[in-house]
């Protein structure tokens, strides 16, 4: 199941995270207004990240930008002129004024987009690092102070959060904390922030057993709780402990109904939508698990629930419609490729 995102999405994703990074309106801010001096646009408020409906997607968008400029502007499969354009947005948007600014919202806002958001600014970080040229490292420094930020953050946090967040929405302990896990290193911060990740993971998780997958989804879910936690816990046990882990988590996985895609009824509800990136989250779990528990029927399974998860969520990622465009593309990106920051 090893993941290489095709060189046939490489315009069409660019084209769609182009015009959503860019995209002031609508906008769905998730600011606390403490008076009415603070009515002002979005990009007064994040003039990085202004665009694409909401903050994190606008920096998830920004991640696909920087992802697929890093695998195909060398081939030839992202056009010169699209090349440029994506070039020219990332120049614009993440200098180190905007960045900065960026960073103090964050910093005077602990709760802001915690732990979803923090955990895309990290991926971005990554993403920009791994690029490997003078201007992915210059986007990179750019972003270093929102990181270090985001480091605080977590240290200040992850003693305090005696439970986790378990349903499939935004707020999704597991998803956030395996995506810092993954591009954390390459982002900078530091082994010991990663480590107090890691063992608040190991603390939340390792007692879970009999998880009711029979529960999900929920109406409005764009992760598994199940699938989500157990990616997490692929990610901090070693791999004989994790299989362990998961025949008691997930006992009958290969009859489980986190197998089957979910029924989508209306692809432009924005809620009921949310399910579309099920598809899509569910298919880069099943791909890196059944990857951790290697060869056999189980992975099999895993992998062929990932294929028909895919034969549903990949065709609506352009849709035209705006509630599922602005961020879908993120998720097969996940689906389709190694981690973010890999």
């Amino acid at each position: 199941m090893s993941p290489a995102l095709p060189a046939a999405y490489a315009v069409p994703f660019a084209e769609l995270a182009l015009a959503n990074v860019v995209r002031e309106y609508p906008n769905a801010p998730a600011h606390l207004y403490g008076g009415p001096e603070e009515l002002v646009e979005p990009r007064a408020l994040h003039p990085a990240f202004y665009g694409g409906y909401d903050w994190h997607s606008t920096v998830h968008m920004h991640w696909l930008l920087v992802r697929l400029l890093r695998r195909f502007a060398h081939t030839g499969d992202l056009p010169a002129t699209l090349t440029t354009r994506v070039r020219e947005v990332l120049d614009t948007h993440l200098t180190p004024e905007n960045l900065a600014v960026e960073a103090a919202y964050l910093r005077g806002r602990p709760h802001f987009e915690r732990p979803y958001g923090w955990a895309w600014l990290v991926a971005l970080a990554a993403e920009c690092r791994a690029v490997g040229t003078p201007e992915g490292d210059r986007w990179a420094d750019a972003l270093a102070p929102a990181v270090e930020v985001v480091g605080e953050l977590l240290t200040g946090w992850l003693p305090r959060a005696t439970y986790p967040v378990r349903h499939g929405v935004h707020p999704n302990s597991a998803f956030g904390l395996g995506l810092v896990l993954d591009a954390g290193p390459r982002a900078g911060l530091s082994g010991a922030v990663l480590d107090a990740v890691a063992d608040r993971l190991r603390a939340w998780f390792t007692e879970d057993h009999d998880a009711p997958a029979h529960w999900e989804p929920s109406g409005q879910d764009f992760l598994s709780p199940a699938l989500t936690e157990a990616d997490a816990m692929r990610r901090v046990l070693p791999a004989d402990a994790f299989r362990s882990w998961l025949a008691g988590f997930l006992p009958e996985l290969t009859t489980s109904p986190l197998l089957t895609p979910p029924v989508v009824s209306d692809h432009a509800d924005p809620q009921i939508g949310h399910l579309l990136g099920l598809t899509l989250s569910r298919a880069a779990a099943l791909r890196t698990i059944g990857d951790a528990l290697g060869r056999g029927p189980v992975r099999d399974a895993l992998a062929a629930s990932a294929e028909a998860h895919l034969a549903v969520g990949l065709p609506t990622v352009s849709s035209g419609d705006f509630s599922s465009d602005h961020w879908l593309a993120t998720f097969a990106a996940l689906a389709l490729d190694t981690p973010p920051g890999h």
